[in-house]
């Protein structure tokens, strides 16, 4: 099976400031990493800027005006509490966001079986009007609704195994039916959204970890919980929000997954893929702030995109 890397030097760029957890060098260990000689069968590309329109497609088109207006030409643009822009930001969040849609076209093109988007800012705690938790466009989000536009999809997954709730994505999924959201991640946590009551039109799917689970617990919920739903929503994508602050050296967090675990999540969703829309599968990084894991983590991920 063939896998294309996306990313782009000006996601390297955007930074929230000094002793930021959400920093450049989260970006340069993973592309450090999948540098190695098991991934030069990787074919690399440079993502796009999105549009304002596919933007525009799941964030209001004044929302996205005022942010990308709101760029500093120098210094820092704070948009909340923890979220912030410098001169580099809007250039790399557009890329962020282009990158997972120009995946979503290569897989529907065929030329490539599955895709992983290196890119930051992450994007899934990006509220439809509002910025937030170190996203700043929900990257994902804006893909699934340019695969519906773009590629005539009616139903689209996406499965998000950050540790944090992925609230932006769950609000712009749960009025319709025809998308749908599945999450395991640690609760209680930031943001404080995903509960099992939270389930939008019955197409939203969460299912929660208790502080220091380990892998064993995560695997469990994903086959007993997070796989059957895919399942019997038979997307005809499905789009991962991977975020690797799981694991147990992740300084934001306190769950206890090991890069094994990633690899064992993705060769699960392979498998969904596999059986439900013809193996188009397309990931986009998120969280993981501990350099070490998160390349470690990063690596086991792609590495099981290459093998499926």
């Amino acid at each position: 099976m063939s896998t294309i890397l996306y990313t782009h030097p000006a996601c390297l760029e955007h930074t929230n400031g000094p002793m930021h957890p959400e920093r450049p060098e989260r970006l340069a260990a993973i592309l450090a990493a999948l540098q190695a000689d098991e991934f030069k069968a990787l074919e690399r590309r440079e993502a796009p800027k999105a549009s304002l329109d596919q933007i525009a497609a799941m964030h209001p088109r004044d929302h996205v005006d005022l942010i990308l207006a709101s760029v500093p030409e120098s210094g820092f643009v704070q948009l909340d509490g923890d979220t912030s822009m410098c001169p580099a930001s809007g250039e790399a969040a557009l890329r962020a966001a282009g990158g997972v849609c120009a995946a979503v076209d290569a897989v529907f093109a065929g030329e490539a079986d599955n895709a992983f988007c290196a890119v930051r800012p992450p994007g899934h705690h990006a509220e439809a009007s509002h910025a937030m938790g170190f996203c700043i466009f929900n990257s994902v989000a804006v893909a699934a609704a340019h695969a519906r536009n773009a590629h005539g999809l009616k139903r689209v997954a996406v499965m998000d195994f950050d540790v944090h709730h992925g609230n932006g994505t769950q609000h712009m999924f749960e009025a319709d039916g025809d998308l749908f959201y599945a999450s395991t991640h640690q609760m209680p946590l930031y943001p404080g959204t995903g509960s099992v009551q939270e389930r939008g039109v019955g197409n939203i799917c969460n299912a929660p970890l208790p502080p220091m689970a380990g892998g064993d617990h995560f695997r469990d919920t994903m086959t007993d919980i997070i796989l059957p739903g895919l399942r019997a929503f038979g997307p005809e994508l499905l789009i991962v929000s991977a975020g690797f602050d799981a694991h147990m050296a992740d300084p934001l967090a306190q769950l206890n997954l090991e890069a094994d675990d990633y690899a064992w999540a993705t060769r699960a969703l392979l498998a969904v893929a596999a059986d439900c829309c013809e193996g188009r599968l397309v990931s986009s990084l998120e969280g993981g702030y501990d350099l070490d894991a998160l390349a470690a983590s990063a690596s086991a991920h792609v590495r099981e995109l290459m093998a499926a």
